[in-house]
């Protein structure tokens, strides 16, 4: 009998062990809006095991019966201990955290093929983004500059590219596309002016073209925005400055005790003159309103409407000889009646439904309604002594499109694997492309091009990462198609000029996490930027899509608990740099390029309330095609750097000190003439009391004399016989200061 009952015992112990040890916990993770959030670290110590939650929020723990303890924990939000119940065994859990200020000593490095962004969620947080200029300088190593007065789309740089007005970076917000395909100014023109700064929840980017889920312009990198899905409090702020600078925001709550909807509207109005003679005229109103519904708890369809409309005046690049040489001040002008106008309105429809085998199903569909009208001289009176050499340059566009995708993870023995599957489609109706010689944006003089544009871009992908141990591989392979139509209005015959192209590029990716604070990666990929449609179709390019090589090795460590270090050594070959040149009607192939540098940064957290950061580029950019020394390539950043120092929560008062700083460079191919670096610094102190914040911030504190933009342009002035090839630039705005007041209630 004794020898039955130990084995009676034996037999229900082995079964509530078995049990016990079989035994998951599901759940699904959101904030206070109720939105899913991705990455958040789940554990259970006595159990040994851990898990992170999908894109979806939700997350499978094994070894977690009634009565465990388990922890979450994601940067930027308070970490939570639950105990563990048999009802939320049974039925599942559904966890809600609250946001807190950023701790780097809370940041763990998980499997993640872009974990650098998480670095920017805390950058975004500690120091927040008040115009729509500034938005893209949160992407570490990437610098702007405006040329135009204001209301033209900003000139970037990054990681050796002079990217134009977007050549070769990817931009897009909640899905929807920011780059212009065969645009009256350049391809791949992007104005980001329709974003009101407030409303943005989140910046994802990634350098290099390894993301299979990125297409046309995705070279040197790209950058995706996602707008708040609700906000908490109402706001209302004021800021007026130097130079009649002049900023009013509004963002109102619509739905403050519905639970299953939240809607919100902002509103935006800017007006500034600059520092310039004749003034900028600049004034800009964005309107903005997002409505999201959850239907059966889990899924969510969301509704976005945007109008933006902007109109300014500009003194254009002015040439060094004129300056040096009295006849102007650095804040003259040549021709003062540059300038333009622009509007755009955008309608975006997004839904995230999860699936029956809990794959979770993404997609959106999207409107934008777009106008542009650009005034510009570079030239002065190098081609028309008589009435000078301004340029209109105008269009009408219509953009239509969508995106979808599903998410499935799944599991085999012991690998975890993650696939993508998407498609899209866009298609761009372009009327009255126009390109003409004009006086005093009065009087047409003859068109140069104008025509009608069609363009059509279809593409699939198929992304996968299985994570094996420590490692995580991503191959993955897109596609894309191409169709170009071009109808020349200024031609004595009707004919439509169409071309078709396709293009397949494969992207492959390592991860090794060898543990919590180290993580290693090797990035690898083939990109495109599409040509002009008129290129492509006028003047019969080769090189419709041309493709661009990169490899990325670096590393994220976390040597302390409070620094956050990041290195990368990367290259980049471009088949061609073959791009429509907008300002001047023409094309100009360079041919093939190659770009190599270093990558460095370091966030620390000195305290709870003090952060440091910096990032700092270093690039050798060459064209392949030429003989030495006659190689460079004009504009080409060879080291940048940009950092600062932020407080916030000491007291009342929260603040910083930024500054940024862009070296010599060469401004034509042998270097003969060279592009003037700046360093410069800006500074923002806060007090808030209760609901108010009382706000200073001043630019270029230290009053430097910089140049915003700079090109080695060939002009001739009215009074000169002969022309000149030398620096042409737009200064930099000097020692500016503005004071802002906000309400939220």
């Amino acid at each position: 009998m004794n020898i039955i009952r130990q084995i009676t015992i034996l037999i229900v112990v082995l079964t509530f062990s078995l049990q016990s040890f079989g035994q998951i916990l599901k759940g699904q993770i959101v904030d206070t809006f109720n939105e899913p959030l991705e990455n958040v670290y789940v554990v259970n110590d006595a159990a040994n095991t851990h898990t992170h939650t999908n894109e979806n929020g939700s997350f499978t723990i094994e070894k977690t019966t009634a009565n465990s303890t388990i922890q979450v924990s994601i940067l930027g939000f308070e970490k939570k201990t639950i105990q563990v119940t048999q009802n939320h065994v049974t039925n599942g859990i559904r966890i809600v955290l609250k946001t807190k200020i950023f701790q780097l000593e809370e940041l763990f490095l998980r499997k993640e093929i872009n974990a650098l962004q998480t670095l920017t969620k805390v950058d975004l947080q500690l120091n927040p983004v008040n115009n729509s200029q500034e938005i893209l300088r949160k992407v570490p190593g990437l610098f702007i500059g405006q040329h135009a007065g204001g209301g033209k789309a900003e000139q970037i740089f990054l990681r050796g590219f002079d990217i134009d007005h977007g050549t070769d970076i990817t931009l897009s917000v909640d899905g929807m596309p920011i780059n212009m395909v065969s645009h009256a100014h350049g391809q791949g023109y992007s104005d980001l002016h329709f974003m009101i700064p407030e409303t943005i929840k989140n910046i994802d980017f990634g350098k290099g073209p390894y993301y299979a889920n990125q297409g046309d312009f995705n070279t040197a990198g790209y950058v995706n925005f996602s707008t708040k899905t609700a906000i908490q409090k109402n706001m209302i702020s004021v800021g007026y400055g130097d130079f009649n600078s002049l900023r009013t925001v509004g963002m109102f709550n619509l739905l403050n005790n519905a639970k299953s909807d939240n809607a919100y509207v902002a509103l935006e109005y800017i007006e500034f003159d600059g520092p310039f003679v004749s003034s900028q005229n600049f004034n800009r109103l964005n309107l903005f309103a997002k409505y999201n519904t959850f239907i059966n708890g889990k899924d969510k369809l969301t509704f976005t409407a945007s109008h933006f409309t902007s109109s300014w005046d500009a003194s254009g690049q002015i040439p060094q000889r004129a300056v040096d040489n009295g006849s102007i001040t650095r804040f003259g002008a040549i021709d003062d009646t540059e300038g333009g106008f622009t509007s755009r309105s955008n309608f975006n429809i997004q839904l995230q439904k999860t699936l029956a085998d809990e794959s979770i199903f993404q997609a959106n569909a999207f409107y934008s309604n777009y106008n542009f009208e650009l005034y510009s001289n570079f030239t002065f009176f190098l081609d028309d002594a008589v009435n000078g050499d301004q340029i209109r340059q105008f269009e009408g566009r219509n953009i239509y499109g969508m995106n979808a995708k599903i998410i499935t993870e799944k599991e085999y023995g012991n690998v975890e694997a993650k696939f993508t599957k998407g498609f899209g489609l866009r298609f761009d109706d372009i009327d009255d492309n126009e390109l003409s010689k004009t006086k005093n944006r009065r009087e047409t003089l003859s068109n140069i091009q104008l025509g009608d544009v069609e363009q059509t871009n279809f593409y699939a992908f198929f992304n996968s990462e299985f994570e094996i141990g420590k490692f995580k591989i991503a191959p993955a392979i897109r596609l894309d198609y191409f169709k170009f139509l071009y109808n020349d209005d200024l031609s004595t015959t009707y004919q439509t000029l169409s071309k078709t192209k396709a293009i397949v590029n494969p992207k492959l990716n390592f991860l090794y996490t060898q543990n919590d604070n180290l993580q290693w990666f090797l990035k690898s990929g083939i990109g495109f930027h599409s040509n002009d449609a008129r290129v492509v179709l006028q003047q019969n390019a080769d090189k419709v899509l041309p493709r661009a090589y990169g490899a990325d090795f670096g590393n994220i460590w976390k040597p302390t608990k409070n620094i956050v270090l990041n290195t990368a050594v990367w290259y980049l070959f471009s088949e061609e740099e073959f791009v429509y040149v907008g300002d001047a009607g023409i094309v100009e192939p360079s041919g093939e390029s190659e770009r190599y540098g270093l990558d460095l940064g370091i966030r620390y957290q000195i305290t709870d309330n003090i952060y440091f950061d910096t990032d700092a580029t270093i690039t050798k950019a060459r064209s392949l095609e030429s003989i030495s020394g006659q190689d460079y390539i004009p504009l080409a950043p060879n080291f940048t750097m940009t950092g600062g120092l932020s407080f916030s929560n000491l007291g009342n008062f929260s603040g910083g000190l930024r500054y940024r700083y862009l070296a010599d460079r060469p401004a034509n191919e042998d270097n003969s003439i060279v592009a003037d670096g700046y360093f410069v610094s800006d500074f923002n102190i806060n007090y808030t009391i209760e609901d108010i914040t009382f706000g200073v911030a001043i630019e270029n504190i230290f009053d430097v004399a910089w140049n915003e933009t700079q090109f080695a342009t060939e002009s001739r002035l009215q009074n000169e016989a002969n022309s000149v090839e030398e620096i042409h630039f737009t200064p930099g705005t000097p020692f500016f200061a503005k004071a802002t007041i906000t309400y939220q209630f």
